[in-house]
């Protein structure tokens, strides 16, 4: 695998960042890799897969009659998952600096950092919550203003009844994926290792995506993939999917990134 130095530029008086191009062969690397981590970090890992599945399930019990809040409560949640992934890259992090896995010091990684991983954090809330409410006026308006049981989703989805709803809400909803994907997918690792702004972590994300399309563009799929089978399974696959997304994304940031001490 051919990796090259692409120095960014600098956008504030932070850390020299360099930018690394790399081939779509390494996303099975980052995959290993996560779950190398998992092995590594044994209960503390699983705690935050635990965690989410149980979110999960929570969100999904709250919500079970209103299918048309449901989706959009259920997707948008993990809009947040940049956040709320932020102990497993810290845990990834000491597993690289051969520290034992250790579950305390990752509830609080944030803290070192905390201004600006609470204004990232506060962007993710707000494009969670404007999304959710996109997500019911689509529903409301595809479907005559009434609020459509589950039944009705799923007859409409798998007997193309409304191939208009089904373009619309996806579509919309892969545009906002795509936005916290390429503004967070380097931003929330780099914020924890090096204490950078939020403004210069993001814009240093969307860079590395722009370097790196074909590679990032398939490891937002493979995201996809793991969270969609961790939504299929009742939300019990999340308990593995999502720590080996978690570990895998600092490993992400540690292959794209270089910063000149």
């Amino acid at each position: 695998m051919s990796i090259h130095n692409i120095p960014a530029t600098k956008v504030s008086a932070d850390d020299d960042i360099s930018i690394r191009q790399v081939s779509p062969n390494i996303i099975l690397d980052w995959l290993h890799a996560g779950v190398t981590d998992i092995h590594l970090g044994g209960w503390a890992s699983l705690f935050y897969g635990i965690i989410l599945s149980a979110t999960g399930v929570i969100i999904h019990s709250v919500f079970a009659d209103n299918y048309w809040l449901l989706a959009g409560v259920t997707t948008g949640f993990f809009l947040l998952g940049p956040f709320l992934a932020m102990g497993l890259y810290d845990l990834s992090k000491r597993l690289e600096s051969g520290e034992p896995p250790s579950l305390r010091p990752t509830l609080t990684a944030w803290l070192p950092n905390l201004l600006n991983i609470t204004l990232f954090t506060g962007l993710l809330i707000l494009v969670f919550l404007g999304w959710t409410r996109l997500s019911m006026s689509i529903f409301a308006h595809y479907f005559h203003h009434a609020l459509p049981t589950f039944v009705d989703v799923v007859i409409n989805v798998f007997t193309f009844k409304q191939p208009t709803f089904l373009f619309v809400y996806f579509s919309a909803g892969a545009v906002f994926a795509a936005f916290i994907f390429s503004i967070s997918v380097i931003a929330m690792p780099l914020m924890l290792d090096r204490n950078t702004s939020a403004w210069t972590a993001a814009v240093t994300s969307l860079r590395t995506c722009a370097h790196n399309p074909v590679t990032m563009t398939l490891w937002a799929f493979c995201i996809v993939v793991l969270v969609g089978f961790g939504l299929a399974t009742n939300f019990l696959g999340l308990i593995l999917t999502m720590p080996v997304v978690g570990h895998a994304s600092w490993h992400v940031y540690r292959d794209l990134i270089a910063i000149k001490n």
